[in-house]
């Protein structure tokens, strides 16, 4: 994010605090963004109607969003990438889905990825193997997906180095 903003300082964390492994999330956003000299602000929700008083608050308190990947905000994406929209805020993502309902950025693991490799495991375990005996793997291919349109109703440029580094553009 700091890459097509330069000048952010303040971000803004929505994050569905009723999923444990989004409070997981969380924490780590909050400590990189710290880490890195942002000032983060974490605003909770727990139901979909929370999440347009949400944009309320964030008015001119915020440079940008990092939205967390959650079944709830995956739902209402469109509704939160529209919100944003309207509040002038980019989004950053985990997941490429967002992206495509209209939201700045994603990077996160390829979903299509890890469902591939979650079939090459169901194949070993129909062959014989014990469910016990297969590592835990982690994700191991990550998507950078960027949204130009977005990008340009927001009225920014996305630098071009950053732009070939994506492993997709959307016009």
């Amino acid at each position: 994010m700091r890459e097509v903003l330069p000048g952010l300082r303040r971000l803004a964390i929505l994050a569905n605090v009723a999923n444990p492994g989004i409070v997981a999330d969380m924490r780590e956003v909050q400590a990189t963004a710290r880490m890195v000299g942002l000032e983060a602000t974490t605003f909770e929700i727990r139901h979909a109607e929370e999440i347009a008083p949400v944009f309320e608050a964030l008015k001119d308190r915020v440079d940008a969003l990092y939205v967390a990947p959650d079944p709830l905000l995956n739902t209402n994406r469109i509704r939160i990438n529209t919100l944003a929209l309207g509040a002038r805020l980019p989004t950053m993502h985990g997941l490429r889905e967002y992206v495509e309902s209209g939201g700045l950025m994603s990077y996160g693991p390829s979903i299509v990825d890890q469902y591939r490799r979650a079939a090459e495991l169901v194949d070993k375990i129909l062959r014989g193997a014990k469910p016990g005996d297969i590592p835990v793997e982690q994700p191991t291919k990550f998507d950078l997906v960027i949204n130009l349109t977005t990008a340009k109703a927001l009225g920014l440029t996305i630098p071009e180095p950053f732009l070939l580094r994506a492993d997709e553009v959307i016009e």
